[in-house]
Formats: C-alpha cells, sequence, structure tokens
C-alpha cells in the first residue's frame, strides 16, 4: 500500500491516545506448580456461598505455568456441582474434579463451557460420565478447531499435555434461565471475543463468570475476534447489575473494572489500527508503532499484541484499501 503523508501526525495521535483504567488490584497468588510432579497446584477459592473460583496465572501459555492461564470454577447447587470450563488439559480435568471433590460433597451434574477456546474444553476426559453443554455455535467451533488445539499446546506445554485428546461436549444449551438444584442461573448469549460468548449469572450471590468478553490486567486474545461486535457487546453487558466478576483470564474483581479495560484496549485498537492502516503502515511498522503505556503493563504484552497484530490488522488494510479514495 502506497504510504501517504501524515506520519508525523498519526505518531503523535497515537502517543496521546487514551489511557485504559488503572490495574486491577493483585489477585490471589496463582497456584504452585511442580514441574517435577506435572501438579497444577489448584486451589478453590470461596467467592460466596457454594460458589469457587480455581484461579490460573495470569500470564502467557508456558510449560512454566503448566499453560494453566484459565480460571475455571464450580457452583454446588444443593442438586449437584455445575462446573464451568475443565482447563487446558486432562491432567488439569482430573486434578479440578479431584478438588471439586475434596470441597463439596455433592456430585458433579453438568459441565458448562462458554466459548471454544482449547483451554475451556481440552479438560473434558476428567468429565465423561456427565452431561457436557455448550453452545451450537461453540460445539461447531470446538469440532472444527480441536485437532489444531490439541497440536498447538503439545507444542507448546509439552508433557503437561500428555494423554489429552478432545472431548466434544455432548448437549447443546442456550441463552435464558438455568436451573440446578436449588440454584437459578441466568445465560447471556453475546458475541465479539468469538462467534458465542455465554455469561453465567448466580441469581443469589451475583456472581458472574463472563468467560472471554471481559479481560483484566491482561492484553485480550483475539484469534476469532470481531472488535466492534465485541465492543457492542460489553455495552449490553455493562447494562447488568453484575457483583463479582470472574473472567476467564486475569483477576477476579468488581463489576466494571476489567470491562473498562477491555473497552478502553478495543477502541484503542479499532481506531488506531484504522488510522494505521488509512496512513499506509505495514504490519511491522505497527508492531513498532507506540502503544500506551498502561496496555504495555499488562499480562502477556507484548507476545499477545503481537498474536493481535498478525490476526486483525489484515482486515483494517484491506478496509483501507477498498474504501473510494477522494479525488
Amino acid at each position: 500500500m502506497r504510504r501517504r503523508s501524515g506520519r508525523s501526525v498519526m505518531l503523535a495521535l497515537a502517543a496521546a491516545a487514551l489511557l485504559a483504567t488503572p490495574p486491577i488490584e493483585a489477585q490471589a497468588p496463582g497456584p504452585q506448580v511442580n514441574l517435577a510432579r506435572l501438579d497444577y497446584g489448584l486451589k478453590a477459592r470461596a467467592l460466596a456461598e457454594g460458589v469457587w473460583v480455581v484461579e490460573g496465572a495470569n500470564d502467557d501459555f508456558s510449560p512454566a505455568n503448566g499453560c494453566n492461564v484459565i480460571n475455571t470454577g464450580f457452583i454446588a447447587t444443593g442438586g449437584g456441582v455445575l462446573v464451568i470450563n475443565t482447563g487446558p488439559s486432562r491432567r488439569y480435568g482430573e486434578q479440578l474434579r479431584a478438588l471439586i471433590e475434596r470441597t463439596t460433597r455433592e456430585p458433579i451434574v453438568q459441565v458448562l463451557h462458554l466459548n471454544l477456546h482449547p483451554d475451556y474444553f481440552l479438560g473434558n476426559q476428567a468429565f465423561a460420565d456427565v452431561p457436557i453443554t455448550a453452545t451450537a455455535i461453540t460445539r461447531a467451533g470446538m469440532a472444527r478447531e480441536a485437532k489444531a488445539y490439541e497440536d498447538n499446546l503439545y507444542r507448546l506445554c509439552g508433557d503437561w499435555m500428555k494423554g489429552t485428546e478432545a472431548r466434544l461436549p455432548t448437549q447443546t444449551i442456550g441463552p435464558g434461565p438455568l436451573r440446578i438444584g436449588k440454584r437459578e442461573f441466568e445465560l447471556r448469549e453475546w458475541k465479539g471475543h468469538t462467534d458465542s460468548d455465554l455469561v453465567l449469572i448466580d441469581r443469589a450471590s451475583h456472581v458472574a463468570f463472563v468467560g472471554g468478553l471481559v479481560f483484566a490486567d491482561r492484553v485480550p486474545t483475539t484469534p476469532h475476534a470481531e472488535p466492534r461486535a465485541w465492543l457492542a457487546s460489553l455495552e449490553q453487558l455493562a447494562t447488568l447489575k453484575l457483583g463479582t466478576v470472574v473472567p476467564s483470564h486475569g483477576p477476579v474483581h468488581a463489576e466494571g473494572l476489567g470491562l473498562n479495560q477491555t473497552r478502553s484496549y478495543l477502541q484503542w485498537l479499532d481506531g488506531q489500527f484504522g488510522r494505521w492502516a488509512e496512513a499506509g503502515w505495514d504490519m511491522n511498522e505497527v508492531l513498532r508503532g507506540p502503544v500506551p503505556v498502561a496496555f504495555r503493563q499488562w499480562a502477556a504484552w507484548p507476545a499477545e499484541y503481537t498474536r493481535n497484530v498478525a490476526h486483525l490488522y489484515p482486515r483494517y488494510e484491506r478496509a483501507a484499501l477498498q474504501r473510494p479514495k477522494s479525488p
């Protein structure tokens, strides 16, 4: 693409871009991984009566953290346990199940997946005896991507992945009310981070498991993202009265904090990528371009931002090339 004039103006605009909201207070200490034993060191932290989160590292995939960078969870309903996502490997799923069984006497009765990404469902082998649920779009995406996910995580994570084979959901679930035992939930389905992003809200405690729609103190992942649809979904999510928010990646926090961070980042990315594309910048120039300091302090920087550019910037270049030019 031919470079237009105004490069110095573009740099100034980027340098003055909107900063993200302040960092969220540090989450509870991450799991103490034992590499020799391939032990994830999973711990359950109570968020409300009968509601637990199992926090992963706020980091990028690596053998040092067992590729455990996801927050999973489980809820005792009085009629059995609902498990929210099962982690990145068979070994994780087995250790998660053992943790649940040490924490509550209720049997596991259902697994729920919030989107199609691998660390949401590659632990499913440990839950083969219970219904495993996801939306129709998520189920189709998992079936399409499962082999590539296995290959990629085996490459990234090594021995942690031994014995892991994708076990796909067995039942379809959609948005609306969900009742298990004495507990009532609300399921909301949006899109933008992926083509189907589920949010689970426990009506009794107002704890919300928001999946990948919200990131906290971490650069968002974007392999299936559409930033403008994602921003529209965040606007709708912001209208809900939530209490404790459990993102899949980053610290658990009070309502609004992670949402504001994610929205600020996507607004900056959508606007800046568009301006750089209009100015004729290539991908290497974008990677060297200025990014607000607050974003560069988040977990998984710069690796995840590099992937953001690879995933998304070509779309902005195509849009700029296709836009009619002023005479």
